[in-house]
């Protein structure tokens, strides 16, 4: 399951729980099911965060890009 069809279940899951119109059973199903894709979308936020680049100046007028594992120097 892609990032947006992760989130888009959860907010549906998020809304059915605030309602409160629920059985505890199905309640429980549904935080459950909730809790799973929550971690799905921070493990698929996670392996983006490791593929982003940072910029980090400028020659010949082109952007000089590194991998955002390996920041240049002062860069926390």
């Amino acid at each position: 399951m892609d990032f947006e069809e992760a989130l888009g279940r959860l907010e549906v899951i998020v809304r059915k729980l605030e309602a409160g119109d629920i059985k505890l059973d199905e309640a429980l199903q549904l935080f459950e099911e909730g809790v799973k894709l929550s971690r799905h979308c921070a493990s698929l936020l996670d392996q983006v965060e490791k593929r982003i680049q940072l910029l980090v100046g400028v020659e010949d007028g082109e952007p000089v890009v590194e991998e955002f594992d390996n920041p240049p120097p002062g860069v926390a």
